[in-house]
């Protein structure tokens, strides 16, 4: 008996599949989640850059204001225009020769103000928010009769700043050991 032999292009057709299923699967188990990674990374580092300009915007605002702030409007405003804050940025320490600004530049380049309104995944904004502590006195006289009761009420003692992405927080709302702290240091 004679055997007959499969067509040539049965045999190329196949070749390609398996060059194709191939490359299918090194780009699934290698290059993806490389890049997946790297992305990753960069998301994570560059939040926590934003938020680390955030704290010292917050900083720098509390200084002038006694108080923090939860409107990042106010606030990127105020970076932008206030001229202690322009002096800080383009001045130059005399005994160590240092910049004196207070802002990381990000990992595209240097700082932008307008960064500070979005995490770089989602671009969704950051979500920063102030305490509100109200403190209640009553005031009794000598015969022990309520003469009044005194209510004091502060608002922005404390910040908390948290990323929408899940790559950390910095500050706390209720306790002052936590202020000015990030969850990643």
């Amino acid at each position: 008996m004679i055997k007959k032999s499969e067509p040539w292009y049965i045999h190329a057709a196949l070749y390609v599949v398996i060059a194709i299923l191939v490359y299918i699967l090194v780009r699934v188990a290698i290059i993806d989640p490389t890049d997946y990674m790297q992305k990753e990374n960069y998301y994570k580092s560059e939040s926590h850059l934003r938020m680390d300009n955030i704290r010292q915007a917050e900083i720098l605002w509390e200084k002038q204001n006694k108080q923090y702030t939860d409107n990042l409007e106010m606030l990127i405003s105020f970076i932008k225009t206030d001229t202690n804050v322009q002096n800080l940025m383009t001045g130059i320490d005399t005994l160590t020769n240092r910049s004196t600004n207070p802002f990381k530049e990000l990992t595209t380049g240097e700082f932008n103000a307008d960064s500070l309104f979005f995490s770089p995944k989602t671009h969704s904004p950051y979500i920063v928010q102030v305490d509100t502590t109200t403190t209640i006195d009553t005031v009794i006289n000598m015969r022990g009769k309520i003469v009044r009761v005194d209510t004091n009420t502060v608002i922005g003692s404390l910040y908390y700043v948290e990323c929408p992405d899940g790559y950390g927080s910095i500050g706390d709302l209720k306790s002052q050991s936590l202020k000015n702290t990030a969850s990643w240091e």
